[in-house]
């Protein structure tokens, strides 16, 4: 079975104000100057604007997308008609279903209500909120530009746009597991999330990432993180505490009320392709994964070389699935798991293979049943929540090691 046509798109937006300090994505800072309406770092985000539409000019057409999500960096620092401008052509280039979830991540420090109200008009139906605590130190210490109050007056204007009908959803950035956290401060992180009435909220655990500035304090001793099995527990503390307030967990870092998960993030976790737009933003149309350039230079010089030649990735003559370890790899972070057979069967493998190799895989994740980590229905298997979910690396370091077992060749 080969790659369907895409019905997604990712654009990417590097400019920030400044890097946070646990941050080591594509990112180009503007300082905290920076504006967008002539100001600091405008001629800067024209220049890349013109090359992303460059970059979306070049691509094949497709069908009409459902989803569109708006990443970063930090796109709210983008004034709201160039955001209507990137729309504009992304819906001239393919088009838009009746419906279309169009996401945007936005930064409390970025934005007044009524740029929320002229990016509403510009087509966006759902906003990520880059809240990450609502502890003003806790923001000092993490690089944030914004503070509680700015995170607070936002979720505010973001719940009332939903309330008349203006948004489809927003939801609630949080990071977990911060050096010296205690369980009453997290405890309080929570509270303020059901408090604002966020619909969805997406919760990450801190990540120590090389060449940022927490690797450089981890390395000198000076970043305490709390121990595993502290961790672990937090974790499983916020899927209770959640649930409790009208929460799904329905991936491992993403909670939702009824109706408000992400589909496009779902693209992603279901194999599905994607298209995707600028300075290290990863596509995968057909099966396929290709990275662009993370610096601009890099970036602008492969545009040339793509003017020329596309990518063969780009293409529909390249559609081929996803190999299997990787839809076991994202599908096992979602609630509902993986069928584990049908999975290998859409992959192109024939019944003798499956018998062969899955059994194999098989024996490994029984004995997580028997810890109570995983747990089995049929030929489904899903992670257990809050215990298994809150230790996934263990079952999904098993894949790895049996995809990487397994005999030569590993294409079908």
């Amino acid at each position: 079975m080969t790659a369907s046509a895409p019905r997604s798109a990712y654009l990417h937006i590097p400019f920030c104000y400044r890097r946070c300090f646990y941050c080591d994505f594509a990112v180009v800072p503007l300082g905290d100057r920076a504006d967008a309406f002539g100001g600091s770092g405008s001629g800067s985000i024209e220049a890349y604007l013109d090359l992303l539409s460059a970059e979306i000019n070049l691509s094949p057409q497709g069908p009409a997308l459902a989803t569109v999500y708006v990443g970063g960096g930090t796109p709210s620092l983008l004034r709201p008609d160039q955001i209507a401008a990137l729309l504009q052509q992304l819906r001239g280039r393919f088009g838009f279903q009746d419906g279309a979830e169009i996401t945007l991540e936005m930064d409390p420090a970025t934005f007044e209500r009524s740029d929320l109200q002229s990016l509403i008009a510009a087509g966006v139906t759902r906003v990520s909120l880059g809240g990450q605590s609502f502890d003003d130190v806790r923001l000092a210490a993490l690089g944030r530009r914004h503070r509680s109050q700015d995170l607070l007056e936002a979720c505010h204007w973001l719940q009332d746009s939903l309330q008349v009908g203006e948004l489809q959803s927003w939801s609630l950035d949080l990071i977990r597991n911060l050096p010296d956290q205690g369980d009453q401060e997290w405890e309080a992180q929570l509270e303020q999330a059901v408090a604002v009435q966020a619909p969805h909220v997406s919760i990450y655990d801190l990540s120590v990432e090389p060449g940022t500035v927490f690797a450089w304090r981890e390395k000198r001793g000076e970043l305490a993180l709390p121990e595993e099995d502290a961790a672990a527990d937090r974790i499983a503390f916020t899927t209770r505490r959640l649930r409790r307030a009208g929460y799904c967990r329905y991936e491992i870092s993403n909670f939702a009320r009824p109706g408000h998960s992400s589909r496009h993030n779902r693209v992603y976790w279901s194999g599905a392709g994607w298209w995707a737009f600028g300075l290290g933003a990863t596509s995968a149309p057909w099966g396929e994964r290709m990275a662009r350039p993370r610096t601009r230079e890099a970036y602008a010089s492969w545009l040339k070389d793509q003017s020329q030649e596309l990518d063969s990735s780009l293409l529909q003559g390249s559609a081929a699935s996803l190999p299997l370890d990787d839809r076991l790899l994202v599908g096992l972070r979602c609630h509902e798991g993986v069928d584990l057979w049908e999975l290998a069967r859409g992959c192109g493998w024939d019944e003798r293979r499956c018998n062969r190799d899955l059994p194999g895989l098989e024996a490994r994740w029984e004995t997580y049943v028997v810890t109570g980590l995983m747990e089995r229905f049929g030929r489904r298997w899903r992670l257990t929540d809050p215990e298994g979910m809150a230790v996934s690396n263990q079952v999904l370091v098993e894949v790895v090691e049996w995809w990487e077992l397994l005999p030569d060749p590993v294409a079908p």
